[in-house]
């Protein structure tokens, strides 16, 4: 029987368990190694996982092995306003995963593109956010469950637009956030990504007590040791990809642990 692990969130209600998430970033219509948030040296995937950078064959395989969610990072659609809405459509249609997707979401238009095509969860990253405005329109419009707002760093600092009219600081942030009525955010470190650097376990567990919000981490994920280390601050999901696709988490260890 598979053993799941539960946390309580702050007013003491049973949350579900911890869950990996696998990765895909896309640029150039491939997936992609991220590594430490410096795009122009994206390196095409190589995996041990998959024999091919496909985006929507590298989603078939996370499927064949027993993954539930998908986070999709469409880094065509957030450096160069072109959304690969083919692939979403296609993961959608093919599979049965439920996506998780950040494709540079500023405004109602592509989020409504995106839910069109099968998307479960549209992510706005502060890195394209125009106006904390949008925030609450969208969890107007679509719900808190199906809006899931992304805290994008650099080395810890937020990553903003140039005018945005919102806290700069994460924390007063997060608040910010969750007083438009959002409910699940990202804590994504660009700096960390790829990088085997390990985790910020103390400013997360800083994000985790200071807002009664479902927290995803992104960023630094190294082993089953820093998946040991999230689940006991209480995060409800991780994402995960260069551990994944260098086999230094193993997958037999994530369905013992309850984690896929």
């Amino acid at each position: 029987m598979t053993k799941f692990f539960y946390r309580l969130n702050n007013n003491n209600s049973e949350v579900k368990a911890l869950k990996v998430i696998p990765v895909i970033d896309i640029l150039g219509g491939a997936a992609v190694h991220a590594v430490r948030g410096e795009r122009g040296n994206y390196k095409t995937l190589q995996s041990v996982l998959c024999s091919t950078a496909e985006p929507v064959d590298v989603a078939k395989s996370f499927e064949s092995l027993g993954f539930s969610w998908l986070y999709v990072a469409d880094l065509d659609a957030i450096t160069k306003d072109t959304v690969n809405l083919d692939v979403f459509r296609r993961i959608s249609n093919e599979t049965k995963l439920d996506l998780m997707v950040d494709a540079g979401i500023s405004f109602v238009e592509r989020s409504e593109q995106l839910i069109d095509c099968g998307v479960s969860k549209i992510i706005i990253g502060t890195e394209t956010l125009h106006s904390m405005s949008f925030i609450a329109e969208a969890v107007k419009k679509f719900g808190s469950e199906t809006v899931l707002p992304s805290l994008d760093l650099k080395s810890g600092d937020l990553l903003v637009k140039s005018g945005f009219d919102g806290y700069w600081d994460p924390l007063n942030l997060l608040n910010e956030y969750w007083l438009l009525g959002v409910t699940q955010v990202i804590v994504l470190d660009l700096a960390r990504v790829g990088s085997g650097s390990g985790l910020d376990l103390d400013f997360l567990s800083r994000i985790i007590e200071a807002v009664d919000v479902d927290v995803y981490v992104g960023g630094g994920v190294r082993d089953m040791n820093d998946l040991a280390d999230l689940e006991d601050l209480g995060v409800s999901g991780v994402l995960v990809a260069t551990a994944l696709h260098n086999g230094k988490i193993s997958l037999a260890e994530l369905r013992s642990r309850g984690f896929i």
